[in-house]
């Protein structure tokens, strides 16, 4: 059974491992240490640890969570073992949350634009794609686009109430 709770500081280093293995594969973006300290200290973040059966497999950030227009970015979401669910079934906590608990009207990322997998699966939970910034993020000798995705509040009652 997947779980997901906050994140304490004990958690760090785990989650410090997990998307510095997933940054250099090229998956998602990577944040310096000082920064995840920082964020996670903050009032308008919140940093989320995935279990299964009460081990950490996977970690979510959300950040603009004091935003004036509630428009919360699902910063990242890691899963050790891709392609499992797990990772589908954090994002849906993960949005119930954020939708029903923190008040967002706009729940909001970016996906690097070749990452389908991911994609897919914000596609099929409902996250509705805007636009690509192209070319915006220089990683591995190349530049990268990012797809920005998002999912309002009215979209997301209805997807809640077929899940239920």
């Amino acid at each position: 059974m997947i779980q997901v709770r906050r994140a304490r500081s004990d958690d760090l280093a785990f989650i410090l491992a997990l998307e510095k293995h997933f940054a250099e594969l090229g998956f998602v973006g990577s944040d310096s240490e000082q920064v995840h300290v920082q964020r996670l200290d903050s009032p308008g973040a919140a940093y989320f640890v995935v279990e299964c059966d009460n081990q950490p497999v996977g970690f979510a950030i959300l950040c603009s969570l004091n935003s004036i227009n509630r428009s919360i970015e699902l910063k990242r979401v890691v899963v050790s073992e891709p392609g499992h669910g797990i990772g589908r079934e954090a994002i849906r906590q993960v949005t119930n949350m954020a939708f029903t608990k923190l008040s967002a009207h706009r729940l909001w990322l970016d996906v690097y634009s070749d990452n389908e997998r991911a994609r897919r699966t914000y596609r099929a939970l409902g996250f509705v794609e805007e636009g690509t910034l192209r070319e915006c993020i220089w990683h591995d000798n190349r530049f990268r686009s990012l797809v920005l995705m998002s999912m309002l509040e009215e979209e997301f009652r209805p997807n809640r109430r077929k899940e239920l």
